[in-house]
């Protein structure tokens, strides 16, 4: 397949399929850029971090059944997208109704919705680890979306109790449920027998091939000390995440595997990738982009900003 069927089968894709979650550091602006390092061809493809999904869409015209796997190390996130997959009628059916009560009182039913409903409908499939996702049903799913795409900046933020507790967003009308693109989420999804799962993201070392693809979006590692942004889980995603996560690049990358990561250009980073005398041995490159922030408490400071897209993935444009 050549460059231009790529491209061309990216923009049918992105026509007919967008993600259905906000998501925080979610890939879709970056998309452009991203594509100039997506291997020209590969075997199984895998997003660990998988959140809204964006570069999973943007691909979904090149992918081919039972080659797909999509984990996340965030419960209820997978358990939506389960859900999603097996259940779209119900997961819409819900959806609808949660629409309707916004609409007549955004306020009161969004925080009804996520105190008297959703938590402690959560609370019903935790157990001692948390949330269990093959236990998430079509109303919480359907809840889940709805609170993503009502509540502040797609945040997902869990309290000390377990409790989601992110408040409502500003929006004047919320897209609240798009029936057509969930369709559509769920047809592909079936169609490509995608695997969903809950797992951390070490877990692709042991599940991934020569020859495979592997798309990393961590939490970024933070510009400066006032910056972090790490909570999409309980746990957060520290220093010793980012050092666990560059071993697992490059056993993949010596594996035969195509691998692409997005972070920041924090001086950590560039320590593991970009002045690191391993990665160098291993051909990868710590490649500076910009892009753009949206999530900063303080709106002077969100803009552009450059990133890394870290890889072993020669691009287009050399």
């Amino acid at each position: 397949m050549t460059s231009d069927s790529h491209d061309g089968d990216h923009r049918a894709c992105n026509r007919a399929l967008r993600p259905f979650l906000k998501w925080a550091g979610g890939k879709r602006q970056l998309l452009p850029v991203l594509r100039e390092f997506y291997p020209e061809s590969f075997g199984k493809y895998h997003e660990p971090f998988l959140g809204s999904g964006a570069v999973f869409f943007d691909l979904a015209g090149r992918l081919t059944n039972g080659r797909v796997r999509l984990t996340d190390v965030n419960a209820d996130l997978i358990g939506c997208w389960l859900r999603l997959r097996d259940s779209p009628d119900a997961v819409i059916a819900g959806l609808r109704k949660l629409a309707t009560g916004y609409h007549k009182s955004p306020n009161e039913h969004f925080y009804r919705v996520r105190n008297d409903e959703f938590n402690p409908a959560r609370s019903e499939i935790m157990n001692g680890n948390g949330v269990r996702a093959e236990a998430y049903t079509s109303d919480l799913a359907a809840m889940f979306i709805y609170l993503n795409r009502t509540g502040y900046n797609g945040l997902f933020r869990l309290n000390s109790t377990g409790q989601f507790n992110v408040p409502r967003g500003r929006y004047r009308n919320p897209r609240i449920c798009d029936e057509g693109n969930l369709q559509r989420v769920s047809s592909i999804l079936c169609e490509l027998s995608v695997e969903i799962e809950h797992a951390s993201f070490d877990a692709v070392l042991q599940s991934a091939s020569t020859s495979d693809f592997i798309y990393f979006d961590p939490p970024y590692a933070p510009l400066s000390t006032t910056a972090q942004f790490t909570t999409y889980t309980a746990g957060g995603f520290g220093a010793e995440d980012q050092r666990e996560l560059q071993r697992i690049v490059l056993g993949l990358v010596s594996k035969g595997c195509h691998v692409v990561l997005s972070n920041s250009t924090a001086p950590q980073i560039t320590a593991l990738y970009g002045d690191n005398s391993e990665a160098q041995k291993l051909n990868i490159k710590a490649h500076t982009v910009p892009a753009r922030r949206a999530i900063n408490s303080n709106a002077s400071r969100r803009g552009h900003v450059n990133e890394y897209i870290i890889t072993n993935v020669r691009g287009r444009t050399g």
